[in-house]
């Protein structure tokens, strides 16, 4: 809307001609806000991120589409392409990010304030189509023959690859051909697991509860199962403490009995040694005596 006050119909009363323009007879710009510093040769935009990056000041994630409003301007040439550089405002931060473009590659590049997440490959290492680099464009535009060579090892590789996607064709058709009984398939494979989400939300819900923490809980793990498993057969006492429990038990044992049997002693009653020691002893009694 305040684009278009510069541009109706309306003139005021004192309006003078000689002034020039209606914008400059009020002293304002035809872009309004986005306008302020036109003078530094800067212009707010709406810059559209176009890849996933990291913020540096926040370390947050940010999505590649994420709009923001940016400060551009130019500040290069790349042979007749002029070269652009943005500047902005992480919306979870007070950190300021800069991309510029990249006519040569016909990319962004990252200047300052965040990180790219690579999800950049080759595309020659999975088959896939390779777009001609310019010197080749160039070549087929004005070498002849070497576009009758190219338009032959075009014609090879699409023989070459024909049956492949002849297969790739065929297998989608056969998937997708009744599209209600899939659909419908799809969409009980989906209940199932809801209703297996949602079990899980319970559970952990209840151990959240019963602890007392406040901490998303990562999925259950099999080495998490063994691991516990073995914990709860381990002895809640070690080696150690059942060492030094046996010692305490020693002692607190009295040094001597409070009554000496012969059994303590070792003396049988059945044993020859034993009738043989007390004959002795009676003998000496009567030398005694």
């Amino acid at each position: 809307m305040g684009e278009r006050k510069g541009t109706n119909k309306y003139y005021p009363p004192d309006y003078d001609p000689k002034a020039g323009g209606l914008n400059k007879f009020l002293g304002t710009h035809a872009l309004r806000e986005r306008a302020r510093k036109i003078h530094m040769g800067i212009l707010i935009i709406r810059f559209e991120m176009p890849y996933n990056i990291w913020c540096e000041g926040c370390k947050n994630h940010i999505g590649m589409g994420v709009r923001y409003n940016a400060e551009k301007k130019k500040i290069g040439m790349y042979y007749s392409t002029p070269v652009y550089q943005f500047r902005m405002k992480c919306h979870l931060c007070d950190n300021h990010f800069e991309i510029k473009t990249d006519p040569g590659n016909l990319d962004y590049v990252i200047v300052s304030g965040a990180r790219r997440q690579e999800n950049r490959w080759d595309p020659t290492q999975n088959g896939q189509v390779v777009p001609e680099d310019k010197e080749t464009s160039k070549r087929l535009f004005d070498d002849a023959m070497f576009k009758l060579e190219h338009g032959v090892g075009d014609e090879g590789t699409a023989k070459k690859v024909n049956p492949a996607l002849g297969r790739l064709i065929n297998r989608n058709h056969t998937a997708w051909k009744d599209d209600f009984a899939a659909n419908s398939a799809l969409r009980a494979q989906f209940r199932v697991k809801k209703k297996e989400m949602k079990a899980k939300e319970r559970i952990d819900n209840a151990l959240l509860k019963k602890t007392g923490l406040e901490i998303a809980l990562v999925p259950e793990h099999e080495d998490d199962i063994k691991l516990a498993s073995l914990l709860n057969m381990k002895p809640t006492k070690t080696a150690a403490e059942n060492q030094q429990i046996i010692r305490k038990k020693i002692s607190m044992l009295p040094s001597t009995p409070k009554t000496l049997t012969k059994a303590a002693l070792g003396i049988s009653r059945t044993s020859t040694a034993a009738t043989s020691l007390v004959a002795d002893y009676n003998s000496s009694e009567e030398e005694l005596s």
